[in-house]
């Protein structure tokens, strides 16, 4: 029976390798789509379990780095990893009566004069436009300024009802919290083994290398990604004290956060500038000026020791994996976008030097 049902697989193989390629390629295809519209459909209806799951790896995954090298000093692995945990719980408390309530006042203010700014920035549009007309120039600013108002305070209505929302959902946040510490420290105990029993369903040693492929590829990029942000944040905050920018650790602060996505740097100095600029035109230039000086410092000196250039991927995949990521998974999307796409590049490259690897030696023979 066993040798019938190999035949059977054999005579399938040599049918299909008659067919020409396009029309493999032309039957693969739909398969794709309904594949990916399939997961997609089972991704969004348990979006909210799969969020947490993930961002409980994803802490787990961070934590472990202090656990082992507590471990490595000759603490048990259960009490470094009680330690950790409460330490950073800790910490999560000390930011959160702290940090927090600046950052939601800064931003609750900065909502407030945002409606101030927007009649300076007409005001400034206007003399300008009286400058241009007595120098008989053909500029006439006054018709974009009065978009630009009508859109920021649309989106000023909007931003201040998703704010609203969030504090509508806290409640429920609260629990997802507890349950993702929870979860994170099961994961620290018992992680290891749940990821051995996953990837022992891979032929070996295939397995063993894409676990480890998996791992470098979040290493790299969470390790030094999160450390590129801290630095970016702070120098940012820093500068735009001395330059005495208002809301200047919102500002810093949101910097250091849009660091941990690739391209998030200049996405936030524009629109900090834009914003700045609203208010006074010299010190949006200003602010423009320095932040991106030092953002060139930090990813031409620093950047480049950190990440390394880990993935080998091109800049236009990145900002279609970010795309899809975003698309997908949102904020949580955004965060795994980079490393998985760099899994998926090493995968293929698994693939290829296998198939090469078949392909010569079917040669030889």
């Amino acid at each position: 029976m066993r040798e019938d049902g190999l035949t059977k697989v054999q005579r399938a193989v040599k049918v299909l390798e008659r067919l020409p390629r396009w029309l493999i390629l032309g039957l693969a295809f739909p398969l794709l789509v309904l594949n990916g519209w399939v997961f997609l459909v089972v991704f969004h209806y348990f979006q909210s379990l799969i969020t947490i799951f993930v961002t409980a790896n994803l802490l787990a995954f961070i934590l472990n780095y202090p656990v082992n090298l507590l471990t490595s000093r000759g603490a048990k692995r259960n009490r470094a990893i009680l330690f950790v945990g409460l330490l950073a719980v800790l910490l999560i408390l000390v930011l959160g009566l702290t940090l927090a309530p600046a950052v939601v006042g800064q931003f609750n203010e900065l909502i407030a004069r945002l409606p101030t700014w927007i009649e300076s920035s007409s005001q400034q549009v206007q003399i300008f436009d009286r400058w241009a007309a007595g120098r008989k120039l053909p500029l006439n600013l006054t018709g974009l300024a009065i978009q630009l108002t009508e859109r920021l305070a649309e989106q000023l209505q909007s931003l201040t009802g998703q704010v609203f929302n969030v504090i509508a959902i806290t409640i429920g946040g609260v629990f997802n919290f507890v349950f993702i510490l929870v979860m994170t420290f099961y994961l620290l105990l018992q992680g290891d083994r749940l990821w051995d029993g996953i990837f022992l369903w891979f032929p070996q040693p295939y397995g063993s290398l894409l676990r480890q492929l998996l791992r470098q590829n979040f290493h790299n990029y969470f390790i030094g990604q999160a450390s590129l942000a801290a630095i970016m944040g702070t120098s940012m905050t820093i500068a735009f004290v001395l330059l005495q920018v208002p809301f200047a650790l919102l500002f810093g602060l949101g910097v250091g956060f849009m660091a941990l996505f690739p391209f998030g740097t200049g996405v936030s100095i524009s629109a900090i500038s834009l914003l700045m600029a609203l208010k006074s035109v010299w010190l949006g230039l200003k602010v423009l000026g320095v932040a991106v000086v030092i953002q060139q410092i930090i990813e031409n000196g620093i950047a480049p020791r950190l990440l390394g250039g880990f993935t080998g991927l091109n800049p236009v995949w990145i900002l279609i994996a970010l795309l899809i990521g975003a698309q997908v998974a949102g904020i949580l999307g955004l965060l795994l976008a980079v490393p998985l796409a760099g899994f998926l590049k090493g995968v293929a490259s698994l693939m290829r030097s296998h198939l090469l690897e078949e392909h010569s030696l079917e040669s030889l023979k």
